[in-house]
């Protein structure tokens, strides 16, 4: 009854905490350095530790707000990820240490899990054979907002300075969580898996998801693939900077984040449709070898258009990857437990969100930037080899039984 019209309000909300949340990512290395007079391995280093703290608590907790999810309802979950989200931000402007700011992205990442969440509550009210369109639809909110947020974020940070952008930030994320607590309703399709005493202990859930092949192998292409996107977002800034040398660097790192989310928001909705047609496992074998081999002009640019280039490019083929997977799970996991399986696709993801950005620092430091680009590519390339292998596994269990 109500799943169209919490589509178009979750797509709204989704936006706005997505445009608030990067419109601080551009900048984090550049932030760390208004703190003293560090080296750059030094900055480079916390930057990976602090964009990275945040995924760590948030890989602990997503299963437990899942399983909470399943059996009590998402929208109490988006409340208080939502107020979470935007108290923790709002005080980061206040930060003058390193390790000030490393705390609240520590505490940020307890209440991490508002577009998440959204995704499992959408799902749950969804059809299985329309599952891949209507969560490209929604990823498209999400998608929007990260195209839209680095570049509010970089001009707010050029013109006002960084705590201004983080109060904005905040305010932002409380409105969209309001906006979620009057609008949204998710119906009784969890009333009506009560009625019928389905449940499932947390050692039935885990032993789920490992007889399942490919389901498994979703879980840890979430780890890779995430390893593999986070190890080069903290470093772009600085990136940038060795490309170009102007100002004005907190705008320009914010138009190459901007370029992937512009290739998100063309693609993200048709991939999940083809994924519909053909079977979202497929879709995300072609997208997993084509991020790859686009990973590697990244790391050979000379010039800012180059780099913009190929990571709109690449933002084309990686936006169907997430809807994909959530499809996948939609389809395979029963709805009493869905919420549980989609919190553990999530901590594989936080859990690649913290390796990412501290072997992207690591990397960058021994080598240079330039690698890490190259170091993703194999990851993709992996995530692929390994998706690959499960398909054709399962495939043949289901041949010869």
């Amino acid at each position: 009854m109500y799943q169209k019209r919490n589509l178009r309000i979750m797509w709204i909300a989704n936006f706005l905490v997505s445009a608030s949340a990067t419109m601080i990512l551009p900048f984090l290395s550049l932030y760390i350095e208004t703190f003293g007079s560090f080296s750059p391995d030094y900055v480079q280093k916390w930057a990976g530790y602090v964009f990275g703290v945040t995924f760590l608590a948030a890989f602990f907790i997503s299963p437990l707000w899942g399983r909470f999810g399943d059996n009590h309802g998402y929208k109490p979950i988006l409340m208080i990820t939502g107020l979470g989200i935007g108290i923790s931000i709002f005080f980061m402007g206040f930060t003058d240490s390193v390790m000030e700011l490393f705390l609240l992205r520590l505490v940020m990442g307890v209440v991490t899990g508002f577009i998440p969440t959204s995704l499992a509550l959408i799902s749950s009210q969804t059809p299985k054979e329309i599952a891949g369109k209507v969560l490209g639809t929604l990823q498209m909110g999400t998608v929007s907002g990260g195209l839209l947020g680095p570049l509010f974020g970089g001009l707010l940070a050029d013109s006002f300075g960084f705590q201004y952008t983080f109060f904005i930030t905040s305010f932002v994320i409380v409105a969209a969580t309001l906006l979620v607590s009057f609008g949204i309703h998710e119906g009784n399709d969890r009333q009506k898996v009560k009625e019928k005493k389905i449940s499932y202990t947390r050692k039935e859930v885990f032993f789920y998801i490992f007889k399942n092949p490919v389901l498994l192998s979703i879980m840890i292409l979430s780890l890779l693939i995430q390893t593999a996107n986070f190890s080069v977002q903290p470093l772009l800034a600085l990136y940038v900077n060795e490309l170009v040398q102007t100002t004005h660097i907190a705008f320009l790192a914010g138009v190459a984040f901007s370029a992937t989310g512009f290739g998100n928001l063309l693609a993200t909705r048709r991939w999940g449709k083809l994924g519909d047609d053909i079977g979202h496992e497929r879709v995300i074998l072609i997208l997993l070898l084509s991020a790859s081999t686009l990973f590697i002009p990244q790391a050979l640019a000379t010039q800012l258009w180059q780099l913009v280039l190929f990571r709109f490019m690449f933002g084309i083929v990686v936006g169907g990857i997430i809807p994909c997977m959530t499809a996948y799970i939609r389809q395979v996991a029963p709805l009493s437990m869905q919420g549980e399986v989609l919190g553990y696709n999530v901590s594989f993801r936080f859990l690649g969100n913290v390796i990412g950005p501290v072997m992207g620092g690591l990397i960058s430091g021994w080598y240079n930037i330039s690698t890490v680009f190259f170091v993703t590519s194999a990851l993709f390339l992996a995530a692929f080899v390994l998706l690959w292998w499960s398909v054709r596994k399962t495939e043949t269990l289901l041949s010869s039984s």
